[in-house]
């Protein structure tokens, strides 16, 4: 059996026949290559919203939805728990036969979005609960401000991987896919100033992957790395030490760009995507509102979407992409040659 894809086939099929695990070893080598098989489809959208894009849903090449939740919409009060939006698009997507991922928010890219508990903000021992953070909206737009919460602060950790514990004690083995948000933190303030260093931010967000995979034994558990602050080129080895964690423990792995050669992707976190694309057990990756305004330097236009799924496939290694519902080919009709 080629080697290049055996431990990818035994992290995902234990205890098959060594026939057939080589069978679809063969499978997977065709998959990786160029003119493989294209990843699956979900649309994304916001909590609340998932309703009112039924249509898409509904769509036979459209295969589940990625929804986000944040923080203070799951728990309301303190240990006080209310899934009552995740059980509602459980029950819109299992009617129709179709999955859900639900990504669980704890940052925020508006000025006013400061969608924490309120215990989280009020009570001295969290710090405040939200660091200031800016974010680039999308190709030539401006830097926006927004929030994200202090997880290098030991005590409110305990409280967001406590709603990770409570989640999974609801839905695991329900929900396909659970996703942690991206790895990204743009911060004004210095190492060591409100309470934040890079490398406390950095074995935050690992603790929490490795809490996420320990609590759910069923359901995907995906963490989306794209930047780490203080960070390039992988030259403090975050990027490789988070990739090398997620196959340690079988963490799948994302992201919420996926924007063809871009430098500053190329430069973090898309070449450990392909160099671990056979050993990860899902790479899960967005196609989001501000990834669509991005223009392929080759043609002066913007990316296509046989050109974000090409470079999806080919050099990420993607099995899923999260679409957003604005992106034009969901407006398309489907043509016969796009149904399964």
């Amino acid at each position: 059996m080629p080697t290049r894809c055996g431990g990818w086939l035994r992290r995902r099929r234990p205890g098959l026949p060594r026939l057939a695990l080589a069978l679809l070893c063969w499978i997977a080598l065709v998959a990786a290559t160029p003119g493989g098989i294209d990843p699956r489809n979900f649309i994304y959208t916001g909590p609340g919203e998932l309703e009112t894009h039924l249509d898409l849903l509904e769509r036979p090449d459209i295969d589940g939805a990625q929804v986000i939740y944040t923080w203070r919409m799951l728990e309301p009060e303190k240990g006080i728990y209310d899934f009552s939006a995740i059980e509602a698009d459980l029950a819109l997507t299992q009617a129709r036969g179709k999955l859900l991922f639900a990504q669980i928010q704890d940052r925020f890219f508006l000025p006013e979005a400061r969608r924490v508990p309120q215990y989280i903000l009020d009570d001295p021992e969290y710090d405040g609960g939200l660091a200031r953070q800016y974010d680039n909206a999308g190709e030539g737009k401006p830097v926006g401000q927004g929030w994200t919460a202090k997880q290098w602060n030991p005590a409110l950790r305990a409280r967001f991987q406590a709603l990770l514990q409570a989640l999974a004690e609801r839905f695991d083995g329900r929900l396909y896919g659970l996703n942690l948000p991206e790895s990204a933190f743009d911060t004004v303030a210095a190492d060591g100033e409100d309470g934040f260093t890079c490398d406390a931010y950095f074995e935050a967000t690992l603790d929490s992957m490795r809490a996420a995979r320990a609590a759910f034994a069923q359901t995907q558990v995906v963490q989306y790395i794209n930047f780490w602050p203080c960070e390039w080129n992988n030259d403090r080895g975050y990027m490789e030490r988070s990739f090398a964690l997620a196959v340690a423990e079988g963490i799948g792995v994302g992201g919420p760009d996926i924007v063809p050669n871009r430098r500053g992707q190329m430069k973090n976190s898309y070449p450990f995507f392909n160099r671990y694309r056979d050993e990860l057990p899902l790479i899960a990756m967005a196609i989001q509102e501000p990834t669509l305004t991005y223009t392929n330097p080759e043609t002066g236009k913007r990316f296509t979407r046989e050109e974000f799924v090409a470079f999806a496939r080919d050099y990420l290694g993607v099995d899923i992409i999260f679409w957003s519902v604005e992106a034009p080919w969901l407006a398309e009709r489907l043509r016969m040659s796009e149904l399964p």
